[in-house]
């Protein structure tokens, strides 16, 4: 009788592990929830986003917009952009036009590869699951930049048909309480590029700096907007004390770097909820995804996740939620996920965007 070879071994045994880790849980959920794989096969992903017609766009740091569809990651990118990647600089934002249905309009946030390094954010026209050759119109030239992190990058298109932008400080906090730049800040913008003429401090700003809708940030990775209301969330990374989740308010100060959590100071905004960086939980250091939850088709999520707010940690790897009227003690969701950067609800299901697996995982609820 024939016995197999090391290598032979080796390579049974690996691909048994290979087989068993796909088929694990990648996160631990409360009982009654399990979660299905959407897309795999992600190198380095930062920000997703679904089309009306169901398609995930999916940012890579590297420059490639990814589409996942009918249960696949396609593997031809929807565009291939020449970004600086270095640090956290890259491909760091995606939304899609509110009339994407008819002119297939999608907007990304992208750190320029040429000298003056700065972020920018163009609109590509698609053509089937492909951006048109040549389409790139750039709508927005923000200042150049001088250190690597800090660079915010989340996009979304408002109940208001204005395309809001999240922008970092740059690794400099005077910046987020200047008007004389757009870093640390929430900008507002027409879907053409053009400043709304109802921006809130047209009076006190002049060109492209009439865009700033919000101030005093240090590095708002993500936001969110409920669904049927205008209600705005911000995720604001703190630097050693506080991770904020601020509500989205016109013309609001939100203190950085003066303050990080609750200062109760007369002109400057508290944050909706803050958590700590150590002690007791929820902990972290980085908070990154956040989405409002709403009933779809789906079986709908039982309280207390019913119409919470959910939200991730970079480093800890786990999802709370939080009532989305009045802060409450948050309940924790989900916990073990690969560097979680990413949240998105649709239809009734809440999805994850998980860096350092490469996957988009949804999940469930199945009484």
């Amino acid at each position: 009788m024939q016995t197999p070879s090391g290598s032979l071994l080796v390579a049974c045994a690996t691909a048994l592990l290979l087989a068993l880790a796909s088929s694990a849980p990648a996160a631990n959920l409360p009982p009654n929830f399990t979660e299905a794989v959407v897309a795999e096969g992600l190198s380095s992903p930062t920000a997703m986003t679904f089309a009306p017609d169901g398609r995930l766009f999916i940012c890579q740091q590297g420059g490639a917009l990814r589409v996942a569809k009918d249960g696949a990651l396609l593997p031809t990118a929807v565009v291939n952009l020449a970004v600086d990647k270095t640090g956290e600089r890259g491909l760091l934002g995606v939304a899609v036009d509110p009339e994407f249905a008819s002119n297939a309009f999608i907007y990304l946030y992208y750190t320029t590869a040429t000298a003056p390094v700065h972020n920018r954010v163009s609109r590509f026209t698609l053509e089937g699951d492909v951006a048109v050759a040549g389409s790139e119109t750039v709508l927005l030239e923000l200042n150049q930049l001088t250190a690597t992190n800090h660079n915010g990058g989340a996009i979304h298109f408002g109940p208001d048909g204005k395309l809001y932008i999240a922008v970092g400080d740059n690794a400099n906090g005077a910046n987020a309480q200047s008007f004389g730049n757009l870093l640390g800040k929430m900008l507002r913008m027409n879907a053409d590029g053009t400043v709304p003429a109802d921006n809130p401090f047209l009076a006190r700003t002049n060109g492209r700096n009439r865009l700033i809708w919000a101030l005093g940030l240090r590095n708002p990775y993500t936001f969110s907007f409920q669904r049927d209301t205008a209600r705005m969330f911000i995720n604001d990374v703190g630097q050693s004390k506080r991770e904020e989740v601020n509500k989205g308010i016109r013309g609001a100060n939100y203190g950085w770097p003066m303050f990080e959590g609750v200062s109760g100071t007369a002109g400057f905004r508290d944050p909706y909820y803050s958590y700590g960086q150590r002690g007791v939980e929820p902990n972290g250091c980085a908070i990154t995804g956040g989405a409002f939850y709403a009933p779809g088709t789906a079986v709908p999520y039982p309280r207390p996740f019913d119409r919470a707010y959910f939200f991730a940690d970079f480093c800890s790897g786990w999802i709370y939620a939080v009532r989305a009227k009045r802060p409450t003690a948050p309940v924790l969701f989900a916990t073990g996920i690969d560097q979680p950067v990413d949240l998105l609800e649709n239809d009734g299901s809440i999805y994850y965007l998980a860096r350092g697996s490469g996957k988009v995982m949804r999940i469930d609820y199945q009484p």
